[in-house]
């Protein structure tokens, strides 16, 4: 296990951020914009996100750089800014973080199915390793290779975060089949944990998808299956659709409840993902570190 994980866990649970996505919109992003282009254009604001998690009590922020590889941001005909974004996201965070958390930057997915042959392997893993470097060199102390369905392409970010010497986290997305226990490709919890410790992460772990209720037996299979710390950040709740809005019903403490029993089950780092905000972190640290 990399150091720094084992400093962390000395005060485990050790709590994570929530979403960011909603918390930029919040901030002004439009819908169908680029987060990540913000790290240029709106650094303050940015920079505003990871402040308010650690106020909440956020031991740990991610970054906003979810899509800041060349892959993805083409769709935004941004590719040649993909180590700039990615770099000033990590800055930014790090910023934010200074001496009172730690920053583990974000490697979100491509967007585009290895599988199907939307992109090489070899462009995809060089896209990720471009990715990978800019976060160190911004000064992250760790990168969550997160949201990922297929286990090909979490491979692969996970090979090009390994090359930076940095401790890497490794999460997939349950979201499929009749339990929501299955990645989109049909990869079971026990799968996804041989594979991921087998890549060589220092951490073990599932976000997005569903609610935290449904991570608890999640967690305890991912558990069962590696010798690693598992880290969740779930959602709060499924999202639905009111007059035009994306509303997740789940309350901060309705969330936080389920914060022991994902203990639980063998989750070392807990957070949130789509629909939480700093409110549902103060909610999980009044639950889990009174």
């Amino acid at each position: 296990m990399h150091p720094l994980i084992e400093t962390l866990l000395t005060g485990s649970p050790v709590i994570t951020d929530g979403a960011w996505g909603t918390q930029m919109q919040a901030r002004g992003l439009p819908i169908g914009g680029c987060p990540d282009e913000w790290n240029l254009t709106h650094a303050e604001l940015v920079e505003q996100v990871p402040r308010a998690y650690i106020e909440a009590g956020s031991q740990i922020v991610l970054s906003n750089t979810f899509r800041a590889n060349r892959v993805a941001l083409a769709d935004y005909g941004l590719a040649d800014q993909a180590a700039a974004i990615s770099r000033a996201g990590a800055e930014i965070s790090r910023r934010a973080a200074g001496d009172r958390a730690r920053v583990f930057a974000s490697i979100g997915p491509s967007g585009k199915m290895l599988m199907a042959g939307d992109v090489d392997p070899d462009e995809l893993l060089a896209a990720f390793r471009e990715q990978a470097q800019a976060l160190a060199a911004g000064g992250a102390d760790g990168l969550v290779v997160e949201t990922m369905a297929e286990l090909d392409e979490a491979r692969l970010a996970i090979q090009a975060a390994k090359e930076t010497g940095l401790p890497v986290v490794g999460c997939m997305v349950f979201d499929s089949g009749a339990a929501l226990d299955r990645t989109m490709m049909g990869v079971t919890p026990e799968q996804a944990a041989a594979a991921l410790t087998e890549a060589g992460v220092d951490v073990v772990g599932a976000n997005c998808g569903q609610g935290i209720a449904g991570y608890v037996d999640i967690c305890r299979r991912l558990h069962s299956a590696t010798d690693r710390p598992i880290w969740i950040k779930a959602n709060a709740g499924l999202p639905e659709m009111i007059d035009g809005q994306v509303v997740y019903k789940t309350t901060a403490a309705e969330f936080a409840s389920h914060g022991p029993a994902l203990v639980e089950a063998g989750a070392r780092f807990v957070g949130g993902c789509c629909g939480t905000s700093p409110d549902y972190i103060r909610a999980l640290c009044q639950e889990l570190r009174p």
